[in-house]
């Protein structure tokens, strides 16, 4: 078993593919030491009257710097919920940047979240719906006229609105019952599953104890390596499932030959006896009408003779003491001569139409007089027909499933032939086999192989990134590394290396396991840290982070807001968060309150958007738990000034 080692030292980390922010001296600190937040939502903390309603605003949020324009990849306008969980209806206007979601403990943020999932495919949750009722969620996305998603609905065939947006829009009833459209289409669930790859990313606190498990930092680290390193272990899976199938193929045939070689000669005998037969598709119904036609001869000729008489014989008779013709065809001829020399157009031009009928009616005088001539009345003929059709009756009804035919027969031939192939425990069959497993089992190998180097290679970028990150995050002697153990002897489908994302928090501290090696808030900061690096070269135009920045507070808390900030540059970024210093780095600011209806008797949640003074209460409340408290407010503007100049 060989072991690898991957990591440096932050102070020699290569720069990171999106650059990390700078680090401020402390002096510049956001935050003094006795105001920090850790838990910032105080529990029994109440904020009423925390806003006037004159104060609220929709307009831009007055601290902070709002981004100009929209993300070049597009971004989520607007978003309509209701009835989901808390919420009875709400539609949020979402601006470019960041847009943090803050609120008391319950009061429904990760409603949003859920919302958000739903609405790009996410699996329905009925329980979020009261009995009786009906969640929706609709969005308004507005994309580049160059995004690849245009392409992608117009096959489902969606229609953007009078705006030129993409219009998205679930719902689930509460007994489970789920719908899904897309521009004003009806559509699978799944096509817009599919559209979320490439326009939404969530981040949760789920991901984050998901990398903590040695699988998944081993799938984090194939992603880092990049698109021609997962192309080539896509190219493994194929060789290992083909290895695989040859080696349990190889194991069965030995260790079942008795068997297999009984079920070969159930098969064997049933192909020679169709063999023997050689029946053509489509015969069974051939014969049927060869026997119908060959035991009604002789009256299917007297019908066709009268027929052909009555459109071309020559008995004549006698109507009011003058000959005419009875036969159609001289009739028509005749109707036709009286009508030719007149000059009146509308006569002429029956007598056109007669014309034509004459020569229709001795095309098929001239058909039914073939047909009686090909017509055969042999009686040996009609006993050859019925034979055959008994014996391919014989083989319908033994290997085809009723109202199959004989086209059931062929199919169980077919599928018998190739089940054969793979019964025979012949010693040549069997050596063959050996030969093509042991092939498969080099190919493998030789990927397997090429999958560590590339694993191996990928590991110091991705610690060295992630140790950037850290350094950033009040984690600056962190060192992060990646442990790499190969098994060739054992190989599975993502390869032969056991992963694992080793911290050393401090000098002198030994790598240990992320998850072992790590305290709470540590771990939160590992996997922020992790995901801001793949955050920072995802394509998609919407980031939601839910609550990613748990069990952290102080200068790292702050941190966490200015590289949230600098991500949204670039994408519109939604944040779930119940601390203050990542809220002031807020392009947008959206409170949810939580409040009885006693109308319904329900509790109702309501969703607004928070602005000058208001922010400063809120953020105060996210602080101290006071919303007019002097000192929270104070350290909310003076957060707000430093998020502004920080960015």
């Amino acid at each position: 078993m060989a072991t690898r080692m991957a990591g440096r030292e932050p102070a020699t980390r290569a720069a990171p593919r999106t650059a990390a922010p700078a680090r401020r001296p402390a002096s510049e600190g956001a935050e003094s030491e006795g105001a920090e937040s850790e838990g910032a939502e105080s529990e029994g903390a109440e904020s009423e009257g925390a806003e006037s309603e004159g104060a609220e605003s929709e307009g831009a949020v007055s601290h902070g710097v709002r981004p100009q324009g929209v993300v070049r990849n597009g971004a989520l306008a607007e978003l309509h919920i209701h009835g989901l969980g808390a919420i009875d209806d709400v539609t949020l206007e979402l601006g470019p940047g960041l847009t943090v979601v803050t609120g008391e403990t319950g009061a429904g943020k990760t409603m949003v979240v859920t919302g958000l999932t739903l609405l790009f495919g996410g699996r329905a949750d009925p329980g979020r719906v009261r009995a009786g009722g009906r969640a929706g969620v609709e969005g308004r996305l507005v994309l580049p006229a160059d995004s690849p998603v245009w392409a992608r609905a117009a096959d489902a065939g969606a229609e953007p609105d009078e705006d030129g947006a993409l219009i998205l829009a679930r719902t689930v009833s509460a007994e489970g019952r789920s719908r899904a459209h897309l521009g004003g289409r009806s559509v699978p669930v799944g096509v817009i599953a599919e559209l979320a790859e490439d326009l939404l990313a969530v981040h949760g606190q789920t991901d984050q104890l998901r990398l903590t498990r040695p699988a998944e930092q081993r799938r984090a680290l194939d992603r880092y390596a990049g698109p021609a390193h997962l192309g080539l272990l896509e190219e493994h899976r194929v060789a290992y499932a083909r290895w695989r199938q040859l080696a349990d193929d190889l194991d069965r045939r030995r260790s079942q030959a008795r068997e297999l070689a009984q079920t070969a000669d159930v098969l064997r005998h049933g192909l020679e006896e169709i063999s023997a037969v050689a029946p053509e598709p489509g015969e069974d119904e051939a014969l049927d009408a060869q026997a119908a036609r060959l035991g009604d001869a002789d009256a299917l000729r007297a019908a066709a003779d009268e027929a052909r008489l009555s459109l071309v014989g020559d008995v004549t008779g006698d109507l009011g003491g003058g000959e005419f013709p009875q036969d159609a065809t001289t009739s028509l001829a005749v109707a036709e001569r009286a009508l030719a020399g007149s000059n009146d157009p509308a006569l002429v031009l029956l007598a056109q139409d007669l014309a034509d009928a004459v020569a229709v009616v001795s095309d098929v005088a001239v058909q039914l007089a073939g047909y009686v001539a090909d017509l055969d009345a042999d009686p040996a003929r009609l006993a050859e027909v019925l034979d055959r059709r008994a014996v391919i009756t014989a083989l319908v009804r033994k290997y085809a499933d009723a109202g199959e035919g004989l086209a059931g027969v062929h199919a169980w031939a077919a599928e018998a032939a190739d089940r054969l192939s793979q019964l025979d425990v012949s010693d040549e069959a069997l050596e063959a086999l050996t030969v093509a497993r042991d092939a498969a089992r080099a190919e493998l190998a030789e990927l397997s192989a090429r999958v560590t180097v590339g694993r191996t290679a990928a590991a110091e970028g991705f610690a060295a990134e992630v140790g950037t990150e850290l350094a950033g995050l009040a984690m600056k002697s962190a060192q992060v590394s990646f442990r790499i153990d190969s098994d060739p002897g054992h190989p599975g489908p993502e390869g032969v290396d056991e992963v694992a994302l080793l911290l050393s928090p401090h000098p002198g501290a030994p790598p240990r396991p992320v998850h072992k090696g790590a305290s709470g808030g540590e771990l939160s900061r590992v996997m922020l840290a992790i995901e801001v690096v793949f955050a920072g070269a995802d394509p998609v135009p919407v980031m939601v982070f839910d609550e990613v920045d748990a069990g952290v507070g102080g200068q790292a808390a702050g941190e966490i807001g200015r590289r949230l900030a600098r991500l949204a540059r670039d994408h519109q970024v939604v944040v779930v968060t119940h601390l203050a210093q990542v809220a002031a780095f807020a392009d947008n600011h959206l409170v949810v309150d939580k409040s009885p209806d006693t109308a319904q008797g329900v509790t109702a949640t309501d969703i607004r958007a928070v602005a000058g003074e208001d922010r400063v209460r809120e953020l105060a409340r996210m602080l101290s738990g006071l919303t007019d408290s002097d000192t929270g407010q104070a350290h909310a503007r003076e957060l707000l000034a430093v998020a502004t100049d920080g960015r």
